[in-house]
């Protein structure tokens, strides 16, 4: 952690005063304050937080979601939880997803086949495109 300046007075006069709770302690030489340095916590960027609820809202799973984003399934869960996200529950339909480059995404659009009979969202997802697809369960 780097130290700018003493809370107190906003002097960069400080020097190393000890380990307290394996954090480095530091004491201001001006006004005597004694200090330490917060740890910053790690924090994933909102971009991936609305992808990975995006993804889940369209019915992946939470493990998917962390193979495709490379996020823990656990933080996707937290996620869910705290912004009380509830998945719409439709049972005959199921998803199933490609990561596609701009080249194959026209390429698949331009198959006739692969337009009928299901419903397709396509997303971005960094420098390529996630296609989900859903299909009805065979009976």
């Amino acid at each position: 952690m780097k130290v700018n300046l003493c809370p107190n007075c906003n002097s960069d006069d400080y020097v190393k005063s000890g380990v307290v709770n394996d954090r480095q302690r530091y004491k201001c030489k001006r006004c005597n304050y004694y200090f330490t340095v917060n740890k910053l916590g790690k924090k994933i960027d909102d971009y991936y937080v609305n992808k990975a609820l995006q993804l889940y809202l369209e019915g992946l799973t939470y493990r998917e979601i962390e193979r495709i984003l490379g996020i823990s399934h656990v933080s996707v869960m937290n996620w869910v939880k705290k912004y009380n996200i509830k998945r719409p529950y439709n049972s005959k339909y199921h998803p199933t997803y490609k990561i596609l480059n701009a080249l194959e995404l026209s390429k698949f659009f331009s198959t006739p086949r692969n337009l009928s009979g299901a419903g397709v969202v396509v997303t971005e997802l960094g420098d390529k495109f996630m296609l989900i697809k859903w299909e009805r369960f065979r009976d």
